[in-house]
């Protein structure tokens, strides 16, 4: 047996303390009456009096009180099997790690405030299976379609720019390989239901030769792209910095100009049309994440699990009511007998 909240049962030390005000009570009255009445007197003005039936009310009430007190605790006792089914959509996010994120038109940067955007739709999840690629020049599964969003905290939390061997962007690269772990997904009827997403998350610079052969295999494969741009149109620098943190300067081109990068709308617009999805931004101020959240509720689910658990079954409802018959008997149990129970 395991209790809901094992504190109430420090209540229990009323019950103590009860009998002993109880009798105290009834000592104090009893010299009280000693002092102002003979026995033979007292008999007769309390005449039909049960004391019985006085104890059996009083114990009646100890008892009540003790069992909801017992009651509130939660107690439960033996098991009950529960099954739980675990529905939602195939979700694979697609994160820009080119040098561009680091820009800080939107803050603290466009890849810190993506991620925190990820972190929370991640929060507002419900049963839905959600991956994790990074991309620049190349594209990596950071983390497959899982059910274990706290794993995919961690591998988001580590996404960083440096840690890709490209700075450039193709979004054929990140296209081909969701492609393939959607493919690798379809491992049984109940996901196959579910609707499949890629979210590409990106400031829209694209340096790849075309995305348009990728981007045919996701429609064959019934995947929705939806795109969510970083950034803004005005744009800004690259900043660098070192392993300290300390700003060394920015990012500049093969002539050695320092680089503006702006938010290239038109290029993740365009995608999101061909790819069946919509096109939503990110500005400093302003967030689309929950209205593609909304979406999301709106598409085809599958269920991604089903399982049995066995859980402590609550049994406070029996005590709680024989409590409370207790409590009604304490109140309402007769202590004075009529003139013939009394004869007798």
């Amino acid at each position: 047996m395991i209790w809901q909240d094992a504190l109430y049962l420090w209540f229990l030390l009323i019950i103590p303390l009860l009998i002993g005000a109880t009798y105290w009570y009834n000592r104090n009255l009893e010299k009280k009456r000693e002092a102002y009445f003979g026995e033979e007197l007292f008999q007769k003005l309390r005449k039909g009096f049960w004391s019985l039936g006085k104890r059996i009310r009083n114990v009646s009430l100890y008892i009540g009180i003790a069992l909801l007190i017992v009651a509130a605790a939660g107690p439960k006792i033996g098991t009950e099997v529960r099954e739980v089914k675990r529905q939602g959509v195939d979700l694979l996010i697609a994160l820009d790690l080119s040098a561009s994120m680091n820009a800080e038109d939107v803050k603290p940067s466009r890849l810190e405030k993506a991620k925190y955007e990820i972190s929370r739709l991640i929060d507002q999840l419900q049963g839905d299976r959600i991956g994790l690629i990074v991309f620049t020049g190349e594209a990596y599964l950071q983390s497959p379609m899982t059910l274990d969003y706290s794993a995919l905290r961690l591998f988001l939390n580590i996404a960083e720019t440096s840690q890709m061997p490209s700075s450039s962007t193709d979004f054929s690269a990140a296209m081909e390989t969701a492609a393939q772990s959607f493919e690798s997904g379809e491992d049984s009827e109940n996901t196959s239901k579910a609707a499949k997403v890629l979210m590409i998350i990106s400031d829209g610079e694209d340096h790849g030769e075309g995305y348009s052969e990728a981007l045919q295999k996701l429609e064959e494969q019934n995947v929705s792209v939806y795109t969510l741009g970083m950034g803004t149109q005005s744009g800004t620098t690259i900043p660098l910095y070192d392993d300290s943190g300390s700003l060394i300067g920015y990012k500049r081109d093969e002539q050695g100009k320092v680089v503006n990068t702006h938010l290239q709308a038109e290029a993740l617009r365009s995608i999101a049309s061909d790819g069946g999805g919509e096109y939503y931004e990110i500005r400093n101020g302003s967030s689309d994440i929950d209205a593609f959240l909304g979406r999301l509720d709106e598409l085809q689910q599958g269920e991604f699990a089903s399982q049995e658990y066995a859980d402590f079954k609550n049994q406070f409802q029996w005590l709680a009511g024989i409590g409370l018959a207790f409590v009604v008997v304490g109140m309402v149990f007769p202590f004075y007998r009529s003139r013939e129970s009394s004869r007798e």
